[in-house]
């Protein structure tokens, strides 16, 4: 099967024939080919070799090896960034200069095992990624039938799905995350081993569970990975019980779903978009309802959702290790919900100065679309934002740091 060429980066097919006429094998590999399949352009390029780390930075001046987990390479060519990686053997290849090491559970914890590319085929973690391209001979190689499994629009691990899992149990977010993407269902195997292994993830640290976070909900399909996630129950072994519990109340669960419809639009339409925000709304159904049990308990509104939010933030922390930036800013958005509901003339100019102030009153505009609340506060603040445009979000938040001044000198006493 021959591929248009001018569908690869220049960077892509440098990289390739100069590993090739130093004498190793090189190819483009996974995604890009896959994409290349479904008539998408790739958003990157990736290649496959059986050069070692060290010996793909000797070919390139622009090279550096990253990685503990799994050691890979990236060469700068052509403007772009290149990520270059050994073929991965099994196991229990046993030579000296490959080092494998696993927890008791069975996670890889290291995996820097060199093999052929036939190896490396096996090792990969789908069929629809396991495909190699050499740009020069035109040749695609797919030994699994990846091919296949995408005319077929089917998600399929390689191996036992259990064993892949146990290897490392992100591969269950992966599997969701190239199922929403692309729309394409999941084969009987790689779906019913999820429901056996779904508790390794528990095992995951945190800041990884986070990363992976951003690549499942940042990148233009969050409602249907959402849903996804819902229903294979990794949902709350990814983000806590806090954002499922809101799928029994019909309001908070459509206000949910509203926000990640909203936030893939953005990312459809070119437009920033903040984990902040969305974030902020996932876990507010859970926030106000902690703030109104507190609020029953005697706390004032305001300081009720105050404390409401810093609770919720440390429990949401326990899952994913959410950047300070972030959970900071998730709470400022929380801390505005009442003091806009209050409307109160005097307050207005700063409010309308918080940083977070567009997010917090879209955050309004999801509660009043989706519940009974009245249209009346939106109304409000639409006509003072019209009235005072340039103090939107003019002053600086307690969640952005204040730009550092230096050190200051001390003056000499006066003599």
């Amino acid at each position: 099967m021959r591929l248009d060429p001018t569908a690869f980066s220049k960077g892509a097919l440098q990289v390739v024939a100069h590993l090739q006429r130093s004498g190793f094998e090189a190819y483009v590999v996974g995604g890009a080919i896959r994409d290349l399949l479904l008539g998408k352009q790739p958003k990157d390029f990736d290649i496959a070799t059986n050069a070692t780390p060290e010996e793909i930075k000797q070919c390139f001046r622009n090279a550096r090896i990253i990685g503990r987990r799994f050691q890979i390479v990236h060469v700068r060519a052509g403007g772009e960034i290149i990520e270059v990686t050994t073929f991965r053997g099994h196991h229990d290849a046993g030579q000296s200069n490959k080092t494998a090491q696993a927890a008791q559970s069975g996670r890889l914890l290291r995996d820097n095992v060199y093999g052929t590319l036939e190896e490396d085929t096996f090792r990969r973690d789908l069929t629809i990624n396991a495909l190699y391209y050499n740009t020069t001979t035109h040749q695609l190689i797919d030994l699994l039938n990846g091919a296949d499994d995408i005319s077929a629009q089917l998600i399929r691990i390689i191996g036992k799905p259990v064993d892949r899992y146990t290897e490392d149990p992100v591969r269950m977010l992966r599997v969701v995350r190239f199922a929403a993407r692309l729309g394409f269902d999941l084969e009987g195997d790689t779906e019913a081993a999820i429901g056996e292994a779904r508790h390794l993830l528990a095992d995951i640290p945190t800041a990884r569970l986070f990363d992976e976070w951003l690549k499942l909900f940042m990148n233009g399909f969050s409602e249907p990975t959402f849903l996804l996630l819902s229903h294979f129950d990794l949902l709350s072994l990814l983000m806590g019980d806090n954002v499922s519990i809101s799928e029994s109340k019909e309001g908070a669960y459509a206000l949910q779903k509203k926000a990640l419809k909203n936030t893939d639009q953005r990312v459809a339409d070119g437009r920033p978009v903040t984990p902040a925000f969305l974030l902020a709304a996932l876990y507010w159904p859970a926030a106000e309802h902690r703030s109104a049990a507190l609020a029953a308990g005697g706390e004032a509104p305001i300081q009720a959702m105050h404390s409401a939010g810093q609770q919720i933030v440390l429990e949401a922390c326990r899952r994913l290790t959410v950047p300070k930036r972030f959970s900071l800013a998730m709470r400022d958005i929380w801390d505005l919900q009442p003091r806009l509901e209050r409307m109160q003339p005097k307050k207005v100019r700063d409010l309308l100065a918080n940083r977070w102030f567009r997010a917090a009153f879209d955050l309004l505009l999801l509660r009043e679309q989706t519940s009974n609340m009245s249209t009346h506060c939106s109304e409000f603040w639409e006509h003072k934002q019209a009235q005072y445009p340039e103090l939107v979000g003019s002053a600086r938040g307690r969640s952005e740091k204040p730009a550092s001044r230096g050190r200051r000198r001390r003056r000499p006493p006066n003599p």
